[in-house]
């Protein structure tokens, strides 16, 4: 689980060093420095320090899951049985283990977990499925949801000022 803290103050430059990293994490420094209006080292010194804060988790590029071979999105809401803390953080911890799951969040008010699963086809999900959720005892029920269309994906964070 990720530890919520205060944010740390951001002025302006910092805004805009975030906003241009979330369009392009594979900008130069220099390019970086050109967009943001400011110094290549000030504007290094300050992504060092948006990165050390905890702020900036990590820069990744993001690929085209049907070009991977990846091409069923499932929405998944998992219930268990017993919703004690030991039994929902053993769950959990095994869910995460799994590279087709992407997200898992534990929810309130209705199911315990929602999950979105990246899988090549329906067998992929079903196998998924039956190893990871089905045949847990642990788990009450199981619901899915298949995407027919995907019509926004955005991994930005809107950047308060």
């Amino acid at each position: 689980m990720t530890d919520i803290t205060a944010p740390p103050p951001l002025d302006d430059l910092d805004r805009r060093i975030l906003d241009q990293l979330q369009q392009d994490c594979s900008l130069s420094n220099l390019d970086l420095a050109a967009r943001v209006h400011a110094s290549p080292p000030t504007c290094l010194r300050r992504v060092r320090k948006l990165a050390q804060s905890g702020l900036i988790q990590r820069q990744v590029a993001i690929l085209d899951p049907a070009r991977l071979g990846a091409a069923l999105t499932a929405i998944i809401e998992v219930s268990l049985d017993v919703q004690a803390a030991a039994q929902l953080d053993a769950v959990e911890a095994d869910l995460v283990l799994e590279p087709e799951i992407q997200q898992c969040y534990r929810v309130s008010s209705g199911p315990d977990f929602v999950l979105v699963a990246q899988v090549a086809d329906m067998a992929a999900y079903q196998d998924l499925a039956l190893r990871r959720l089905t045949g847990d005892p642990r788990v009450r029920n199981v619901r899915s949801f298949f995407a027919t269309a995907r019509s926004k994906f955005d991994t930005r964070i809107p950047i308060v000022r």
